[in-house]
């Protein structure tokens, strides 16, 4: 459609258009026992990290988890303080982050994989940075949302720093946000 000005509209243009994560392919879908799992690559930027936590927002979404449930705000805010780290202390020039979720069914747990390229610089105990500090607080955030987390070398190169978060009821078994 042309405008007034005989100029095309932004939604035309593509301008407009909200960054969405990519389409996810269907062999992500759960298992016929109820478990799934995402694997995926993404570039070493911020909007790398950003895609990740969409995609997988989108994902939880295909196994019931809606995205104002606390398992998918959860979930959600791991893997973008995960993957803001990797951009952030694991970069590599020319080297992708992987993100890795595994689901192991209703009322388990979420598993959180997210691997760099870089080993030297691993993450350190989670501690509240002081309040005048602009970062610092991912590790502490990821403490506070996960059962567990940890890192470990990962082969040839690089680390896979892993968080646990509990999983809840799909459809409805978590409070709404809203």
């Amino acid at each position: 459609m042309v405008g007034m000005t005989g100029k095309k509209t932004p939604a035309e243009t593509g301008a407009a258009r909200q960054e969405e994560a990519p389409p996810l392919p269907r062999r992500f879908g759960l298992t016929a026992n109820g478990y799934g799992s995402l694997s995926r690559q993404f570039p070493s930027t911020p909007r790398g990290a950003r895609l990740a936590r969409r995609t997988v927002v989108r994902q939880l979404g295909y196994w019931g988890f809606g995205p104002m449930t606390d398992a998918s705000c959860s979930v959600a805010l791991v893997v973008a303080e995960l993957a803001a780290n990797a951009v952030c202390h694991g970069r590599l020039r020319g080297r992708n982050f992987h993100v890795r979720v595994d689901y192991e069914g209703p009322a388990s747990r979420f598993r959180i994989e997210v691997s760099d390229a870089v080993l030297g610089r691993t993450p350190e105990q989670a501690t509240l940075a002081p309040e005048d500090e602009e970062s610092g607080r991912g590790l502490f955030l990821v403490e506070c949302l996960a059962t567990k987390w940890g890192w470990e070398p990962r082969n040839p190169i690089g680390k896979i720093v892993w968080a646990e978060v509990a999983a809840g009821l799909p459809g409805g078994g978590d409070e709404e946000h809203g």
